[in-house]
């Protein structure tokens, strides 16, 4: 009896495990154009999004520094499914049209979030590369809508040892 309450209970362990995130592995982490999946136990400062069925983000256009974690939390106050997904403009066009040729296509990144009706989603990212990025719902029609917007990511200050 003893035995079988022991199994029992190291079942339940290991099923509340399944349930628990993910520790943030930053060797699994893909450096990409844009950034690369933050850690959440760094977060510098968190962002705001809101989606609705206008085909809008509020904001449109974030502003970050070079090297900051941001938690963006992503609430869809519309009544459809949105998504965000961060990158380049030539990398959301293309995965914009092949959205259009499979509406149905399934995928999941770090730097994408699908967020189901009033629901609220979070992506944790370090933006390590200065430049204007993008973020849009690829939704078929989402994007060709307008449902874009501008990330700036300024660069880190730097100093001059010459002067």
């Amino acid at each position: 009896m003893l035995a079988a309450l022991l199994l029992a209970s190291s079942v339940a362990l290991a099923h509340d495990d399944a349930h628990t995130k993910a520790v943030f592995d930053v060797s699994k982490a893909e450096q990409k154009e844009f950034g690369i999946a933050g850690d959440p136990a760094r977060v510098h400062r968190t962002i705001k999004l809101v989606m609705r069925d206008d085909m809008r983000f509020t904001p449109n256009r974030i502003k970050v520094k070079e090297g900051e974690t941001v938690k963006l939390v992503i609430k869809n106050k519309g009544k459809i499914l949105h998504e965000i997904v961060l990158g380049t403009t030539a990398q959301l066009q293309e995965h914009a049209a092949m959205m259009r040729k499979f509406p149905t296509m399934a995928h999941e990144a770090p730097y994408m979030a699908h967020v189901k009706p009033g629901a609220i989603e979070e992506i944790v990212w370090t933006f390590n590369r200065p430049g204007e990025f993008d973020f849009a719902c690829l939704i078929a029609g989402h994007f060709e809508a307008g449902m874009t917007g501008k990330i700036q990511v300024g660069e880190k200050n730097r100093r001059n040892y010459f002067n």
